[in-house]
């Protein structure tokens, strides 16, 4: 029954606007608006054929690979950062400075300086996703308990084993919402690496058919993004829930209470 009204949450709105969609395109053809049938018939021909391998997988892959550099860097930088006081003031000045700057004026310099290239693409990525992550972990880290880190010191828990079982349990729900926030901002700097002189990717391949006027197949790779943004919201609160189970827990006594 549970699984059920889950299942209801999740499918109850997408079903309602696909059934309105379906209606208000009952009359004239609309050339700007394809149909659902036209669009679910497109969507298959065009990504279940070669397009699927030249570009939906590396464009999958250059993701998760800039998301998982994103989320190592932003992790360990952001430790460092937020234990060491005299560290964060050296640094908060530059960070305000390139975290001020948007990712996609970048991309140009990154094209003179790296090349048009899958490491140009991923870098984009990171540079704009890191930040949540990067300041999410600093605030974290900083706001550790001043009584429990008083308690380490005195039962002598110092070094790699403070930062286990005190720092990162304590960072870790802002740490999480770092992770969700890059999530986004990750996928939408992918789409904006590859529309700069790529030829391959979706961002490239949705351009392409902007260009060539190609609508339905347009919108085909729209539902893409779509479906992946879905699918990375899935996998997030999938980790989310195991890393952050005793945090829920604790919630719902506190509720309880």
């Amino acid at each position: 029954m549970i699984l059920l009204k889950r299942a209801g949450y999740f499918l109850g709105l997408p079903i309602l606007l696909v059934t309105m969609w379906w209606a208000l395109t009952l009359g004239e053809p609309n050339f700007f608006v394809p149909t659902p049938q036209v669009l679910a018939k497109t969507f298959w021909e065009v990504w279940s054929g070669e397009r699927f391998v030249t570009d939906f997988l590396p464009s999958v892959i250059r993701l998760f690979i800039g998301l998982i550099a994103t989320i190592v860097l932003g992790i360990v930088a952001g430790i460092l950062i937020g234990s060491f006081r005299w560290l964060r003031s050296l640094t908060e000045p530059m960070l305000e400075f390139f975290r001020a700057i948007p990712p996609p004026v970048l991309v140009p310099l990154f094209m003179l300086l790296i090349g048009i290239n899958d490491q140009m693409k991923i870098i984009v990525i990171i540079s704009g996703a890191i930040w949540p992550v990067l300041l999410n972990t600093v605030e974290g880290v900083r706001a550790v308990d001043e009584v429990l880190t008083d308690t380490a010191k005195t039962y002598g828990i110092r070094g790699f084993s403070r930062l286990r079982y005190l720092v990162l349990p304590a960072a870790s729900p802002q740490i999480m919402a770092g992770i969700r926030q890059s999530l986004s901002i990750g996928l939408i700097l992918m789409v904006i690496s590859e529309m700069f002189g790529s030829s391959s990717g979706l961002g490239f391949t949705i351009v392409l058919f902007q260009r060539t006027f190609a609508i339905p197949e347009m919108w085909s790779g729209i539902v893409v993004l779509g479906l992946i943004g879905i699918a990375l919201s899935l996998i997030s609160k999938a980790i989310e829930g195991r890393v952050l189970r005793w945090y829920h827990g604790l919630k719902e006594v506190q509720r309880d209470s």
